[in-house]
């Protein structure tokens, strides 16, 4: 049998949360020092270019962030994504079915209200993929410092929507911002990618197979054209999650352990510190409420993200399409909605990628404004929908006579049942 689920969940909530504050810090530094008198400093910094550019590398410490960095970051989400897949959440089709839709949702309005706000306007073309996204780590992080009373089923819904949502994001980058494909390159990488799957369908363990294979992967990807963080994606994909027996465990488990601590600790926050490094001066603040990008951003992330993932989700759950999660109501469901509007890393990554100078300074301001808001709105509905929760389980414990653990801590139970329905094999 494989690890329980419980274990694994737990272990990657953990990573993430605290990742999300890191996050936040990185962030928190790069505002303040992009504002201050150094501010000549950050920006040198930032566009400080390092690598051979024999071999067209010699990029700027912005541009390794943002194609190197999180190419580890999105690998680690796919990796994730693969997991659940096959073993955990989304493997039961019933159960799947709601986040999946849930993150569809929260895709196609944001982009639908987005257009509909800066139709017209020049780089509208592109930006309108910018409220598209939900940030994994951030919101993670504001559920685990508010929501520690909501029902452990919560968290295991957010991740899965936002795991699901990451994925549809990187394939949107992957077709806005792929002008032209180098098509021997690309093949290159194709090639990479099926060495990488038939050694894992070959038990291969080396990681002197793997991490040069991984390497040509995304630099073929880079030189083909194509966003070169889809490599990750793939790759992650590719990673078999069953054990097979006398494994002590499966690959997608061992590079969880040894690479997401540094997915979630040094990469995304490295490209937060570079990415969120916004002059907010009067000019800009003002521009946000007058610019028809900027209002697109706003107004795709809060309004779009949120009724996009409850809409569907309560229309889904009405239709008998799919099921709610356990013990959570529907307006649990709305306050972690809420949060999915919380857009932040891909979001800043899609604005760099969309947009120039001060239009791209504008719309990253909008991404961190309404990222705030979403995260300030969904803390208060979170420990509004906790002290509902905990004073039912009091409830419930004072009619049976015994004292109730609240809400947030049947999760090792829920989770302990849930692992001991996985087995492993030898299946990829």
């Amino acid at each position: 049998m494989i690890q329980p689920l419980r274990s694994e969940l737990t272990r990657y909530l953990r990573t993430e949360t605290v990742g999300g504050s890191i996050l936040l810090v990185a962030a928190a530094v790069a505002v303040i020092w992009a504002n201050s008198p150094w501010a000549d400093a950050y920006t040198a910094l930032r566009d400080w270019q390092v690598g051979p550019s024999a071999i067209h590398l010699n990029l700027s410490l912005n541009t390794w962030a943002q194609d190197g960095l999180l190419a580890v970051f999105f690998f680690v989400a796919g990796l994730e994504l693969k997991r659940e897949l096959v073993v955990g959440e989304l493997a039961d089709r019933k159960k799947a079915l709601l986040p999946i839709i849930a993150a569809v949702g929260g895709v196609i309005l944001p982009a639908l209200i987005a257009l509909t706000v800066g139709w017209g306007t020049p780089g509208i073309e592109q930006a309108w993929a910018i409220p598209v996204a939900t940030d994994i780590a951030f919101a993670l992080g504001v559920l685990a410092l508010t929501g520690s009373r909501i029902p452990a089923s919560a968290r295991v819904f957010l991740l899965s929507l936002a795991v699901v949502d990451d994925l549809l994001a990187i394939i949107i980058i992957a077709a806005l911002f792929t002008t032209s494909i180098a098509m021997l390159w690309l093949l290159g990488a194709v090639a990479c990618l099926a060495a990488y799957a038939y050694a894992q369908h070959r038990r291969i363990t080396t990681p002197l197979l793997y991490v040069p294979l991984a390497l040509l992967a995304w630099y073929s990807m880079h030189e083909a054209g194509i966003h070169a963080t889809l490599a990750g994606v793939a790759l992650g994909l590719l990673t078999r999650v069953r054990r097979d027996p006398g494994e002590a465990e499966a690959p997608a488990t061992r590079l969880e352990h040894r690479i997401q601590p540094f997915s979630a600790g040094f990469c995304v926050p490295v490209f937060a510190l570079f990415a969120s490094g916004v002059p907010l001066g009067r000019e800009v603040l003002e521009s946000m409420f007058t610019d028809r990008i900027a209002l697109a951003i706003i107004l795709g992330l809060l309004v779009g993200k949120t009724v996009g993932i409850f809409g569907v989700s309560w229309v889904a759950v009405r239709l008998g399409l799919a099921t709610k999660p356990g013990n959570l109501g529907f307006r649990d469901m709305f306050a972690l909605s809420v949060l999915g509007a919380i857009g932040f890393t891909v979001s800043l990554l899609v604005a760099e990628l969309a947009l120039e100078g001060a239009e791209a300074e504008t719309a990253k301001a909008a991404v961190l404004l309404t990222s705030l808001t979403a995260s300030l709105i969904g803390s208060a509905l979170l420990l509004r929908r906790g002290r509902v929760h905990h004073a039912r389980a009091n409830a419930a414990g004072s009619a049976t006579g015994q004292k109730r653990p609240h809400s947030g801590e049947p999760e090792d139970d829920t989770l302990r049942r849930a692992g001991r329905r996985h087995t492993g094999g030898a299946q990829t």
